[in-house]
């Protein structure tokens, strides 16, 4: 059986994203937790497991920019499937009866979650660890009457014995995370691979350099749908771009936009063309 590996434990969101894009491939995988993003990408490159899945981007918080820097600097790894997750975020404690003076949970719920908390509990402290699931975790080993509340997933919270006190507490109700799933190989399903990744280092001391980038998709008719920078590390003001493109009816002319790019830029790497998959959790 192939494997696929997550970003865990058990009771995370992307736990729950993971099982859902299992339940839609034509081969079942045994899925592998992972304590951080990093461990998860890597063990794919590696081969530990055949794909993992990783959050990308979230609707509200933005790009995760650990997942964006290994794609940049690994040549092993192809994206394989977007898929696309509503995310909702749920305030559970160990005691409904006692004052909520702490809240747990992982970064990115704690930053979907700003206005909630700073509206109702504007002085509780706010503690951001490994993961929501962890969160939960922690919220139920702590003392009686403590106070401490966790953002988590309703699984993790029933998992560890916790009570709702909030529902759906991010801050817009449209909340969603766009995932990857990563592998080295490509992944053979019937869904119609609709979109495509570029990611390439460009001269930025070349004036107009991107903008002639963006022109060798423009007029080819291959329309991006996002544009994103990161530090390249190789000098203060040296940058990598990401472009997510539609597949173009004709392919060719995407094929033809890549090496025109190809040709402009310091270094290109277009990790696959893929489906883009919805879920219903809304």
């Amino acid at each position: 059986m192939k494997t696929l590996g997550f970003l865990g434990p058990a009771g995370t969101h992307s736990e729950a994203a993971a099982i859902y894009l299992n339940d839609q491939l034509p081969e079942q995988c045994q899925l592998v937790p992972f304590p951080n993003i990093y461990s998860a990408i890597r063990a794919v490159e590696l081969g530990k497991v055949d794909t993992c899945l990783v959050p990308v981007e979230n609707s509200i918080e933005g790009s995760i920019n650990i997942t964006l820097d290994i794609l940049a600097n690994s040549d092993k790894l192809k994206v394989v499937c977007e898929l696309i997750w509503g995310v909702h975020n749920h305030l559970m404690v160990k005691d409904t009866s006692a004052g909520v003076t702490k809240i747990l949970s992982h970064a990115q719920p704690l930053a979907q979650c700003r206005d909630f908390l700073m509206n109702n509990y504007p002085d509780a402290e706010l503690d951001a660890v490994a993961s929501s699931a962890a969160a939960a975790q922690q919220v139920a080993e702590s003392p009686d009457k403590s106070g401490w509340a966790a953002i988590c997933t309703k699984r993790a919270g029933q998992m560890n014995g916790l009570t709702v006190l909030a529902e759906n507490i991010e801050d817009h109700a449209n909340n969603s995370t766009r995932f990857y799933q990563l592998s080295r190989n490509d992944l053979t399903t019937d869904w119609p691979r609709t979109k495509s990744l570029i990611i390439c280092q460009i001269d930025g001391k070349d004036a107009g350099r991107l903008c002639e980038v963006l022109l060798e998709m423009a007029t080819r008719d291959v329309n991006m749908t996002r544009i994103e920078s990161r530090p390249a590390r190789t000098g203060l003001g040296e940058y990598i771009f990401f472009f997510d493109v539609d597949v173009p009816a004709r392919t060719v002319n995407l094929d033809a936009a890549i090496q025109a790019i190809r040709r402009k830029s310091i270094w290109l790497r277009n990790p696959g063309r893929f489906p883009v998959v919805f879920s219903d959790n809304k």
